[in-house]
């Protein structure tokens, strides 16, 4: 890296910058919210609504009240709870509002004490965060038969903490304008901060909320004192499914308080809402995970114990949880969440915790429930073969897809049953008679087999318009699927090897490295993937009594022979070409990948093996005579491998 831009500078303790007060949220507000969209403007809402429900939770509030002001950009937030504590701090000396509202981890939730047993927020943040984010922030305290107001300007106070005189009640009430300097919009949405409100007072079945919407002069009540159960009837009728059997429902309040609420129903989708301590886990976390595993568990139980009769059928947990519609709130003392947006719940030990409530409860109701249980399980069997008939349906419409591009293969093509390109084949014959050969030995699952009708055209130096005009190129091309040149598309290739299988011999070998040129300069993809070989055919068969040899060319066959007894009578027969080697012989020594030897086509150089096909297959004659000249003592002694 250069470092011409800063040479010269140096770097001192001039340079340390410290962050004061709230700047770090104004700087960095995305790690404190999520983001600067409307996600996260209505993170200041949610942030301030469960400052309220802690309140609530720990039994100083029954009365939450919203107020959405006429141009949706203001919103006030009111709960009759204790207040703020407005006195001056012991150790700080500033009124505590003031410090609760300007300074980062601050409050009351740090310990038990005279705070909080339970509570949606422990990192003392969530006030100075919405402070430092408004434009204009004005906190109202009532208590000890005072009012108080402060009024705070983008994390900074405006005014002094003043005393407004005797009051009735008690109570915090916090009216902000988010800083449109921060987000991209300050509009707030009415019909979302309608939902999550009705949301909490489902799961606060004790606590009354009341939303006032200015712009349309209505105010909700969203008090629902049916709570988590009247919560699950709502959320399954939305479905707008029917039911497959009762609803399940258990709670507890020893130690960490547990309360779910389920019901299977006719919906192919699965729908499960978390809460801890009010607050809705939408990434889920450790106790979403045991509420899922304490579900499946339930239900493998009751069937491994009623040797419920499912014909082999393999139930997976996806199965069993499609058509639920779920929800589990949770009350934990110390709540580990991911990040200060709180959508996910960290504490490892309630995974197991959740797991062995739900298991248990759930279980016992299914053993006592039976009617119920089995309509819950033929559900859940439906489900299974009904994933099996969709994945048998893609297949389907996979080998489909297949077939109808095989509609345009050439008419000389065999073509292999499979479409799976790991063990697709194809194999490139040099003429008729052995390609006659090679389709009656081959595999025809996983084997093609294309012949070639004598020596192909030298595509060396040729564009390939002109090279296409070619029939066997251009059959060759359609095959393997993935067009040539400008249009090649590895997307299309229908077999993962390309196998060149000629004679043995020089003919076969020249046939060989016209294909080679050919792949080289239209569709050197290929090769480079790794997807053309060259079979390895025997030259010659040697028999030895009962036993048999195969040599590739002269200098494996003389291996073979002078590894033989010496009083061994080898009977030695050459193959004219592979049109002459029945299709048993083929398949045993070229085709059955058990046995056979293949080369992978490899580009270890571009410029030589450029070079090497010019050389070969160029026009200039006086290049291919001093290239052979070069290596006739090469080729004398062994095969050439291309």
């Amino acid at each position: 890296m250069s470092n011409a831009g800063t040479r010269g500078k140096q770097y001192t303790e001039a340079d340390i910058d410290v962050l004061e007060g709230l700047e770090p949220v104004r700087k960095r507000p995305s790690m404190y919210i999520g983001g600067v969209d409307k996600a996260g403007l209505h993170h200041l809402v949610w942030e301030i609504v469960d400052n309220a429900v802690d309140e609530y939770l720990n039994g100083h509030a029954d009365t939450i009240t919203v107020t959405l002001h006429k141009k949706n950009d203001a919103i006030t937030i009111s709960d009759n709870g204790r207040g703020i504590p407005v006195g001056l701090h012991p150790k700080h000396k500033r009124p505590t509002l003031e410090l609760i509202l300007t300074t980062l981890h601050s409050g009351g939730k740090f310990g038990e004490g005279n705070g909080y047993v339970y509570s949606g927020g422990l990192h003392g943040v969530g006030s100075s965060v919405v402070n430092a984010l408004s434009q204009k922030l004005v906190a109202t305290i009532r208590r000890d038969g005072q009012e108080y107001e402060q009024s705070f300007a983008r994390g900074k106070p405006t005014s002094p903490l003043r005393t407004l005189g005797p009051v009735r009640g008690r109570g915090t009430t916090i009216y902000f304008e988010p800083d449109p300097e921060i987000f991209r919009t300050t509009h707030l949405d009415a019909e979302l901060i309608r939902e999550r409100l009705a949301d909490m007072s489902y799961i606060h079945s004790g606590l009354k909320i009341l939303f006032k919407v200015e712009a349309t002069g209505e105010t909700h009540d969203l008090t629902h004192p049916g709570g988590i159960p009247e919560f699950l009837t709502h959320l399954v009728k939305a479905t707008n499914k029917p039911e497959v059997a009762p609803p399940f429902t258990q709670g507890r309040k020893d130690g960490d308080r547990l309360e779910i609420a389920l019901q299977w129903t006719e919906s192919t989708d699965e729908s499960i809402r978390s809460y801890v301590n009010g607050i809705r886990t939408s990434g889920g976390g450790t106790h979403e995970a045991g509420f899922k595993a304490g579900i499946v568990k339930a239900i493998r139980n009751y069937i491994a114990t009623h040797d419920v009769k499912i014909k082999g059928l393999e139930i997976t947990a996806e199965d069993i949880r499609e058509g639920i519609v779920g929800i589990l709130s949770v009350f934990v003392r110390e709540p580990m969440f991911q990040g200060q947006t709180k959508d996910r719940l960290n504490n490892p030990e309630l995974t197991a915790v959740v797991d062995n409530f739900v298991r248990s409860g759930l279980e016992a109701w299914l053993n006592t429930n039976r009617s119920a249980s089995d309509a819950i399980v033929g559900r859940i069997v439906l489900a299974a073969r009904a994933r099996l008939a969709s994945r048998e349906a893609v297949s389907e419409v996979k080998r489909k897809s297949a077939t109808s591009r095989r509609l345009n293969l050439p008419g000389k093509l065999a073509d292999c049953k499979s479409t799976a390109l790991e063990e697709t084949e194809l194999f490139i014959v040099e003429g008729d008679s052995a390609g006659g050969s090679a389709k009656q030995g081959r595999n025809n699952r996983t084997q093609a087999v294309l012949p070639l009708r004598g020596k192909i055209l030298n595509a060396e130096g040729l564009p390939l318009s002109k090279v296409l005009t070619n029939a066997e190129l251009n059959d060759l091309v359609s095959a393997i699927g993935t067009g040539a040149g400008e249009k090649f598309n590895i997307s299309g290739l229908r077999y993962g090897k390309i196998i060149l299988l000629m004679d043995a011999d020089a003919d076969g070998m020249h046939i060989s490295t016209l294909l080679l040129a050919f792949f080289f300069r239209h569709m050197p993809e290929l090769i480079r993937r790794g997807h053309v070989y060259l079979a390895q055919p025997p030259l010659y068969r040697i028999d030895v009594g009962k036993e048999t040899f195969w040599a590739r060319d002269d200098r494996h066959k003389e291996e073979i022979l002078a590894g033989l007894r010496a009083n061994a009578k080898p009977e030695v027969s050459r193959f004219k070409g592979l049109g002459e080697m029945d299709a048993k012989v083929l398949a045993e020594t070229t085709l059955d990948p058990r046995h056979r030897i293949l080369l992978k086509v490899e580009i270890d150089s571009l410029v030589d093996t450029d070079r090497t096909f010019v050389d070969l297959l160029g026009k200039d004659a006086g290049q291919r005579q001093r290239f052979v000249m070069e290596r006739a003592s090469e080729v004398a002694l062994e095969d050439v491998d291309v």
